[in-house]
């Protein structure tokens, strides 16, 4: 049985707001089960929200929700953000982009140095951008020699500031065994792959809290030689739940590494318009140099294998997060969780589960740290108004009339405003190459 690691509760301070905002008359998904609150008023006041009911307090900004859906905005459990040196305008873009989908949380998944200001600023409300929580450089076969430096790593991580350690293939057991002794007793959690030479059972026993991509569900079970052993998925799914451990499928994304999906059908994925032409090409090549490299059988017993077993996680009482590890080969910030939020479901996930695995579940990962991921009163005021209602079809997802994020709010209008100029911006560079 997992331990507790003892963290301390902490709010990100959290821009005022000069004005009370109301949503007014609109359809609520609490999330804090399977309902809906009709025709009720929503409001915010200093980026929290302060009452839900029939209360429309008298000089306050109002947002007709009529006929609108409001939910807590949604999460990207396994995304990156860019260096800080990487080409002007990037960090912003994907910031912007993660809004733009209904993403009001990020996790980052692989940090970079200077990215712990970019992340205080963000949850200050200094820059438009999600809520950051980030992991550090990771641990893996390269930055790690020896179990001595893996101890010195966690506690290097643990004294700047980082959120979670990410796990990266390549540690031996000795090394990876050092980090999660070091993590526990600095109280640091960590996440993301499963080294060969530790295996996804030892991981579970040594505290490892998220399985990111599935990782080592396909190879413990045996699903990437042809077949599930519903066996060794038993016991795999009750570790898992006993451990009180988590997983964020990235399940689109794994389909694109396999060479499931066309890559005609990739590059005309409209939001591509939103990425520079030289990424959309790199991605182009690295398709075609896994399609000469990877055995079609074993990349078609891996794709087959991860629905049934997400499936059977879900349903064995195992918590998912929602996550697509982007931006990543055709996997663009936002834009990427339509694709993934159609696999939970293929895979059989209700749209009500699907959701609360990008907002509840994630409010609960981070209790410790802020209140959020349902709509009541105290919790952080970020919401996502859609113009049909997501339980009837987690399609709807995408029918965005509007997104607020520590309590900004971002019409449609002015979102669409922004996308505009992403895409003339790459449209422009494009048409000079």
């Amino acid at each position: 049985m997992r331990r507790t690691i003892p963290l301390l509760l902490f709010a990100f301070a959290l821009p005022l707001q000069a004005e009370t905002i109301v949503f007014r008359n609109v359809h609520v998904l609490p999330m804090t089960s399977e309902r809906v609150l009709r025709n009720r008023n929503v409001v915010v006041r200093d980026g929290r929200i302060e009452s839900v009911g029939k209360a429309l307090p008298a000089g306050a900004k109002v947002i007709d929700g009529r006929g609108k859906w409001l939910l807590p905005g949604l999460a990207e459990m396994h995304g990156h953000i860019p260096p800080p040196d990487a080409p002007p305008g990037t960090v912003d873009d994907t910031l912007f982009l993660y809004l733009a989908g209904g993403i009001t949380t990020v996790r980052g998944m692989l940090g970079h140095d200077g990215q712990l200001a970019l992340r205080e600023k963000a949850n200050r409300g200094d820059i438009l951008a999600p809520n950051l929580y980030l992991a550090g450089p990771s641990f893996n076969g390269n930055s790690i020699g020896s179990p001595e430096e893996a101890v010195a790593k966690v506690r290097q991580q643990k004294k700047e500031g980082w959120d979670l350690l990410k796990v990266h293939p390549g540690l031996t057991r000795e090394e990876y065994d050092a980090m999660a002794r070091t993590a526990r007793e600095e109280g640091m959690r960590f996440g993301g792959h499963v080294p060969a030479d530790v295996g996804l059972m030892h991981a579970i026993e040594m505290g490892q809290e998220t399985f990111d991509h599935l990782d080592g569900y396909v190879e413990s079970t045996g699903a990437d030689r042809g077949a599930i052993d519903a066996v060794k998925l038993a016991e795999a799914v009750k570790r898992t739940r006993e451990a009180g451990a988590w997983v964020v499928p990235t399940l689109a994304l794994w389909e694109v590494l396999f060479n499931a999906i066309p890559l005609e059908t990739l590059q005309s994925y409209p939001e591509l318009r939103y990425v520079p032409q030289q990424t959309v090409d790199n991605w182009s090549k690295a398709y075609q140099q896994r399609r000469a490299q990877m055995p079609a059988e074993t990349a078609a017993n891996v794709i087959a294998a991860r629905g049934p077993i997400l499936k059977a996680l879900h349903e064995g009482g195992v918590r998912v997060l929602m996550g697509t590890d982007a931006p990543q080969q055709f996997s663009v910030p936002g834009f990427s969780l339509r694709r993934e939020l159609r696999k939970m479901r293929e895979a059989g996930m209700s749209p009500y589960a699907i959701l609360r695995s990008g907002t509840k579940n994630v409010g609960d990962y981070f209790a410790r740290q802020d209140a959020f991921g349902t709509i009541e009163p105290g919790k952080r005021a970020d919401l996502l108004l859609l113009d049909a209602n997501p339980l009837e079809d987690i399609a709807n997802v995408a029918r965005i009339a509007g997104v607020m994020v520590r309590g900004r709010w971002l019409p449609k209008s002015e979102i669409e405003a922004r996308l505009e100029q992403i895409e003339r911006k790459w449209r422009s560079d494009r048409a000079a190459k």
